[in-house]
């Protein structure tokens, strides 16, 4: 199950444990997190739309931003429309990312009403025709990210699969919930096996409710997939890839204490203000913050008191005086 070194193309990647693109969370500070001792194979930036990577619409470029320690380093692309792809494609690759890859699989609805995310799955044959743009535009490898299917009477991901190595993307990773589902309920693991089956030679990269260890094991044993890719489950857990390979390999897990727990909220916390103006860091520290405690007994009053801390600064205080009680 374990396949280090791993390769996407001709991309060599450290293993086969991935850290998905999250929109809205998985910025420079959290990247900065991921990228720490023994990290995934490779980790995404935040999805962005192609027109307004095209257009330089403002902040797009902020969110791929990246440091050189961080390669291998993903970004990902979201759009529906074929003409602008290969100009996109160009520009991701001009600035240096390893892989490229395409979004078919967000499920907001701000993202599928013109058709790009998730709403991509009701036309696989655009899928590919985009896909076959990107490929012929960049020479780093493509990849292609989607659901099971739109609703559960259009699954249609094993199909996708085969569309999607036909236009040569080198992976594909399916989200085994559909777009109806959101993230309620279970991902359902049986289409992540359907689509390794229909392949022939494109990866397949297992994705939903990795959330420890003992997940990823279970999705690499049922579905036979070539990697996994971890989500919602690296949010407060930025060392999730670790556990993982320590348990392919047959390793102990690492107890993870209190302290441990503190330590790294602290340097997330301190990434975010080198990162942010004042105002958004004190947004972004509370949303951070939850992500952490939540692993954690007897915190609702910490949360609160961070919640309604009024700098960056007492929120570092409220954290400080916690670990004292402890």
């Amino acid at each position: 199950m374990s396949k280090r070194p791993f390769f996407i193309g001709s991309q060599p990647l450290a293993n086969n444990v991935l850290y998905a693109p999250l929109a809205g969370c998985s910025d420079l500070p959290f990247r900065k997190m991921s990228c720490r001792n023994r990290r995934p194979g490779l980790v995404y930036c935040e999805m962005v739309k192609m027109e307004a990577l095209i257009r330089n619409i403002a902040g797009t470029y902020r969110m791929l931003e990246y440091e050189a320690d961080m390669h291998p380093i993903g970004a990902q692309l979201c759009g529906s429309n074929p003409k602008i792809a290969a100009q996109a494609a160009k520009i991701i690759e001009d600035l240096g990312f390893d892989v490229l890859d395409f979004n078919c699989g967000c499920p907001v609805d701000k993202v599928t009403k013109d058709g790009s995310g998730s709403g991509m799955l009701k036309t696989p044959a655009l899928i590919g025709e985009v896909l076959s743009e990107l490929v012929a535009t960049v020479k780093i490898p493509v990849t292609v990210k989607i659901r099971a299917g739109w609703d559960e009477k259009s699954i249609n991901a094993a199909e996708i699969t085969q569309i999607a190595e036909k236009a040569g993307a080198k992976a594909i990773a399916i989200h085994g919930r559909t777009r109806a589902q959101g993230y309620s309920g279970f991902a359902n693991w049986e289409h992540i096996k359907a689509c390794k089956a229909a392949a022939k030679e494109i990866l397949v990269i297992g994705n939903g409710d990795v959330f420890d260890a003992e997940s990823a094991l279970r999705m690499f044993d049922f579905t036979g997939c070539d990697a996994v890719l971890a989500a919602r489950g690296t949010m407060g857990q930025p060392w999730i890839a670790e556990d993982i390979l320590r348990a392919l390999e047959g390793a102990s897990p690492i107890l993870r204490t209190v302290e441990g727990l503190r330590s790294a909220l602290f340097e997330h916390l301190e990434y975010i203000v080198q990162y942010q103006p004042e105002r958004q860091a004190l947004l972004d520290m509370r949303r951070v913050a939850c992500w952490y405690l939540k692993r954690l007994p007897q915190v609702k009053e910490l949360r609160n008191r961070i919640n309604h801390s009024a700098t960056t600064t007492e929120v570092f205080q409220h954290i400080e005086q916690f670990n004292r009680d402890l």
